[in-house]
């Protein structure tokens, strides 16, 4: 098993293992969806808590995963064919598979966990900027905040030069809010500069860090009391710390980017297992020592 790390301290990397390994952010994408959301909502061109023309559901309830939408992270047809190799089905036809029009509670009376709203997210996203995806991250988040490594992957031969662990021949394609690449040690250092810095206004970074609190504590994860802001995983965790950032896991690895708000240090670890729970416990060792 590989694994590889990044402590950063007062905006530079302080302690490294294998730093500059390129790996998939997985779900840490989702954070970084969020920051250019909320990057042109601070801009004026999409609005926080309005309705989405057509949609029951606002910008906050996709972020915040309160929407009703739907996952199809335990759909078993999506991870049979994932397995399997098979090419990604078109979206129409994920959304089909899924019954996504109907919602599964009333808009902000529940949470779960969606990639679809994330989906829906990165649209919002490509339309406000006139632009793909890949070019509105550089240009709202990555490039302000100094990050060079990182891009988004739409093919197989684009994770050619990417750990990916046992999940060699991976389709990107499978994210359907997309998949960022990049090394550790720009993921610790994104999360430090976005929560550190003024990439988004006070009132948008505390919108994005204030949780709605989870029922806890969460099976075999260290999370005494969970809770979800705005693309962000905050909370306590089982050894007391208070931390925002993002766990994401598939095929063949995962990856936790945390910032500890009590010691204003940020640590991101990657593993080529995917176990979700361990890979956090070392994360947030590194905030501990």
């Amino acid at each position: 098993m590989i694994e590889a790390w990044a402590l950063v301290e007062d905006g530079r990397v302080v302690k490294a293992h294998e730093s500059q390994r390129i790996v998939p952010w997985w779900s840490f994408t989702k954070t970084v969806l969020a920051a250019a959301a909320l990057a042109l909502v601070r801009d004026r061109l999409i609005a926080l808590d309005g309705l989405l023309p057509g949609k029951p559901y606002s910008l906050r309830h996709l972020l915040q995963h309160r929407s009703g939408l739907v996952d199809y992270g335990g759909f078993r047809p999506y991870h049979e064919a994932v397995d399997r190799g098979d090419e990604p089905w078109p979206v129409p036809e994920l959304l089909a598979r899924l019954d996504a029009d109907r919602l599964r509670y009333p808009v902000g009376e529940g949470w779960d966990y969606s990639n679809i709203g994330y989906l829906f997210v990165a649209r919002l996203i490509e339309t406000a900027n006139a632009s793909d995806l890949d070019t509105a991250l550089r240009r709202l988040v990555l490039e302000p905040l100094g990050i060079e490594s990182a891009r988004v992957a739409t093919t197989r031969a684009g994770l050619q030069t990417v750990t990916m662990g046992t999940a060699e021949g991976y389709h990107p394609g499978w994210v359907y809010h997309h998949l960022l690449v990049g090394s550790v040690a720009d993921s610790a250092l994104l999360l430090d500069r976005l929560t550190s810095g003024d990439l988004l206004p006070p009132h948008l970074k505390r919108e994005m860090l204030t949780p709605f609190v989870l029922p806890g504590p969460v099976p075999e994860r260290p999370w005494s009391i969970p809770g979800y802001g705005l693309g962000v995983m905050t909370g306590e965790t089982t050894g007391g710390l208070r931390v925002a950032g993002h766990t994401g896991g598939g095929p063949g690895s995962t990856v936790a980017v945390y910032r500890n708000f009590r010691s204003v240090r940020t640590a991101a670890v990657v593993r080529t297992s995917e176990d979700q729970a361990s890979t956090e416990e070392a994360a947030f060792a590194l905030l501990r020592d």
